[in-house]
């Protein structure tokens, strides 16, 4: 405690004017020293500012993910660093869809304001923009990105990069190099992946600090594990989620999706079942090598004399699928997470672990059954969620769990800010980190008072390739509102609360009359807030009624 002006000075009476003012001045300049200690050490340590990695995975949903309890599996890397840091429980995205959700990444920018709104073939990634690598080299950074990259031009504003081209294949698959030439590479992606990340962490300038994503392909469709994986999940009896049998009542965009496990897995290339092992086409399946092609072929020839016992049962058929798909998923996902533990040990083994931040997120989440389905793209909770853990050693408690709603336009805002760089004006995310670091609880009280209680979601791909109506809508704590444009003119109420499967479209109960009001409110508001003007004209010219959008 620093003693000033008019502050009571704890001494004795027997204790003179002359030892009185000495020891006061002595305890005066022992205070100064240690502030002063401490400048020069915060100033050291602003000089080095911390590593950052970003392990960004695609379409691993939180379902799989155990740190995220009543997980379809055990991912103990992953876990490690929430355990290790924080994890954040109500991570949203802005469009449930792959590319779209990468450029939200590097811009920190909703998909309209990007440029990036769909996956479709003609829809090119504008790199010519502000993006978050680039912010990060004016503050002598170095950095790659290194895995799936998914914008259909090439990465700028990286020192280094090393692509799949557009989502790559799971073995032997192809790699963009700089400058932009393509060679071909033995072995599994996700192996592949992650020794390219620490080669490249090998050669590094180890005068500067780094900025790394690792883009992975795993758990992309068609969810080809590694050939050490192959059955790993053989001897578990996965229950149907309790909504798989839904029948859609009362949301006509979700009954008219073409994105079902019962008429939307594909056999052969889904699930497997009776490839000609002997003569595979050009396709995926032609890139397992000599070793690799036998174990396919050894276990997936057994898998098919299953499918073949009972094909003609209707409900069997039904079950083996749902079986099939999540056993090849969750396979897949495993090499993920091994890799992701090879990289944490890597960091551990070169005494990098104490100075990077290390940061997993997935693109978006996806269906492992609910529903009925498989893939992305609606608003409903398991694509709107994503997952996202982070370790800050030193700055985030181990342990830490985040409530608030954070959204993936705060990601690029957050990695700035633990680099020491203030938020671009135009980016329209905003940092979490107060929320997490160790600062006093009145403090982060006082930010979380102020941070957002709503979230805005818009997703525009249609008709290919699962036919999701275009559809944009609001989500609070409690209750959501969907708005389906396009080939339909529908709202959706759901109040998660009561029904966290979101079975039970509210939006003719009269008892949530004041509810809807409101969110419809909400929802023009965070149009006009994050500028998305071409949504709001398409809500005023597709009203069914003329109370529909309020004024």
């Amino acid at each position: 405690m620093i003693y000033q002006t008019g502050d009571a000075y704890p001494t004795k009476k027997v204790l003179g004017a002359k030892t009185y003012f000495m020891k006061k001045q002595f305890a005066f300049l022992c205070t100064l020293l240690l502030v002063c200690s401490n400048l020069i050490q915060a100033q050291k340590s602003s000089n080095k500012p911390p590593n950052i990695i970003v392990i960004f995975s695609d379409d691993h949903t939180q379902q799989t993910i155990s740190a995220y309890g009543k997980s379809l599996m055990q991912t103990p890397n992953i876990d490690r660093i929430a355990k290790e840091g924080m994890i954040a429980k109500n991570t949203f995205v802005t469009n449930s869809i792959c590319a779209p959700s990468r450029a939200v990444l590097l811009t920190g920018k909703y998909n309209h304001i990007n440029g990036l709104k769909d996956n479709g073939p003609r829809r090119f990634f504008d790199g010519n923009q502000q993006q978050v690598q680039k912010l990060l080299k004016q503050k002598e950074y170095q950095t790659a990105w290194i895995g799936k990259w998914h914008l259909q031009t090439l990465p700028s504003g990286f020192d280094f990069f090393r692509i799949l081209p557009d989502q790559g294949q799971y073995f032997q698959p192809n790699f963009i190099n700089m400058p932009n030439d393509t060679t071909s590479y033995k072995g599994y992606t996700t192996n592949l992946i992650t020794e390219f990340s620490t080669s490249w962490l090998d050669k590094r300038d180890t005068s500067k600090p780094f900025f790394l994503v690792v883009g992975e392909k795993a758990t992309h469709r068609n969810w080809m594990p590694d050939v050490e994986d192959l059955g790993a999940f053989d001897n578990i009896d996965f229950p149907y989620p309790a909504n798989f049998n839904d029948t859609y009542n009362g949301r006509e965009a979700a009954r008219l999706q073409d994105m079902t496990v019962d008429k939307t897995m594909v056999l052969q290339d889904d699930l497997k079942i009776n490839v000609n092992w002997d003569k595979v086409g050009p396709g995926m399946f032609a890139r397992l090598d000599p070793t690799q092609k036998a174990a396919y072929k050894k276990y997936y020839t057994e898998i098919s004399k299953q499918y073949d016992a009972l094909k003609n049962d209707s409900a069997a058929l039904l079950k083996f699928k749902f079986e099939r798909y999540l056993k090849d998923y969750l396979a897949t996902a495993k090499s993920l997470d091994r890799g992701i533990g090879k990289l944490l040990d890597y960091l551990a083994a070169h005494q990098l672990d104490e100075n990077t931040v290390v940061i997993y997120a997935s693109d978006q989440g996806f269906y492992m059954g609910e529903h009925g389905w498989f893939d992305k793209r609606f608003m409903y909770e398991e694509s709107l969620r994503t997952p996202f853990v982070m370790r800050y050693p030193g700055h985030i408690k181990p342990g830490t769990q985040l409530q608030e709603m954070i959204v993936n336009i705060d990601f690029a805002p957050t990695i700035l800010n633990i680099a020491g760089i203030q938020t671009p004006s135009d980016m329209q995310g905003k940092s979490f980190l107060p929320l997490v670091t160790k600062t006093t609880p009145a403090a982060k009280k006082s930010f979380a008072a102020t941070w957002r209680k709503s979230m805005y979601y818009h997703y525009y791909e249609y008709p290919q390739p699962h036919h999701v109506a275009p559809h944009f809508g609001v989500r609070t704590t409690r209750y959501k509102l969907i708005r389906f444009y396009g080939p339909h003119n529908n709202l959706e109420l759901f109040d998660l609360q009561k029904d966290p499967t979101e079975m039970n479209n509210l939006i003719n109960d009269s008892s949530y009359a004041s509810i809807i009001t409101e969110l419809k409110k909400e929802l023009k508001d965070l149009m006009e807030h994050y500028q998305d003007f071409e949504a709001l004209t398409t809500w005023k010219t597709t009203e069914t009624t003329i109370q529909e959008m309020p004024k």
